[in-house]
């Protein structure tokens, strides 16, 4: 834990305004789009321009990824004209970290100044219409994870205690996708997707029972960090990739094998709509 000028033990907020100077320190740009990219997903941060590279090691407050898929790195450049900050894997509540931990870096850009949060994961297909490789427009969300990454302390700098979550998601970045991906005669889904703990994949009981509830996909990530987000007044587009059907959908087994290897099928499409939609976000 990180002392304090006064001497005491760093405030959460105060560690968050730690890792924020130590960014601007390498990358003094303003920095107007936070970009979380998912299993197999982290190649897009590859190509951003004139980038800077810090690994989550050199971050203060910043875990490690520990999952195959997960780089590890918070990527910082541009997008034709558009700064962004991408961070090349996340950090899950199944690694064992608390939720203060798995949302560190959202709190982190949200006092570095970004406005818009792009939030992608890979996700297992509940609804039977979806086809693996599908890209899936969030449109609301299941928190089944058991707590909310607003629990406990409260300090209002962060945002309101309760935050309205009516729209988590973006309707107008909602509809930016899907006007790109028309251009790019891309055929795109919308749907909910369900948030449970993890780590091992569903039961085909519990996939009917998300089935029932609305769910249209389901995974391990995300959410939380959706929640944080809306918080702190950051507007959040959601995107899934169904890099699996769910345990029962096809009687098939299940393995992470699969989910990189779908990943890595859609990484072209998948980086060409996120140039197109990036620069307007802003």
């Amino acid at each position: 834990m990180m002392m304090s000028e006064m001497g005491g033990q760093e405030t959460l907020y105060e560690r968050v305004e730690h890792a924020v100077r130590q960014i601007r320190a390498r990358y003094p740009e303003e920095v107007r789009v936070g970009l979380v990219l998912g299993s197999g997903l982290g190649a897009f941060a590859d190509d951003l321009e004139e980038s800077v590279a810090i690994r989550y090691a050199e971050l203060p407050g910043f875990a490690r990824s520990t999952v195959e898929g997960h780089a590890g790195r918070l990527v910082l450049g541009r997008v034709g004209s558009v700064h962004v900050a991408a961070m090349q894997g996340r950090f899950h509540f199944y690694e064992g970290y608390s939720f203060d931990e798995v949302v560190f870096p959202i709190r982190t850009f949200g006092l570095l100044g970004v406005k818009s949060l792009v939030l992608t994961n890979a996700a297992g297909g509940i609804n039977v219409g979806f086809d693996q490789g599908a890209l899936m427009i969030i449109n609301d969300h299941l928190n089944l994870m058991g707590v909310s990454p607003l629990r406990g302390a409260h300090d209002e700098r962060f945002g309101q205690r309760f935050p309205d979550m009516s729209e988590v998601y973006a309707r107008d970045y909602q509809e930016i996708v899907v006007e790109e991906a028309r251009q790019m005669n891309l055929e795109l889904r919308r749907g909910i997707y369900a948030a449970l703990s993890g780590p091992s994949y569903e039961t085909p009981a519990e996939v009917r029972m998300l089935r029932t509830l609305g769910a249209d996909a389901v995974g391990m990530s995300t959410v939380p960090e959706a929640i944080v987000a809306r918080q702190m007044g950051v507007k959040v587009l959601g995107i899934s990739c169904i890099t699996n059907m769910a345990a029962g959908v096809i009687g098939e087994p299940i393995n992470h094998e699969e989910v990189m290897e779908t990943g890595a099928r859609v990484h072209q499409t998948f980086k060409e709509l996120l140039r197109r939609v990036i620069p307007r976000l802003v």
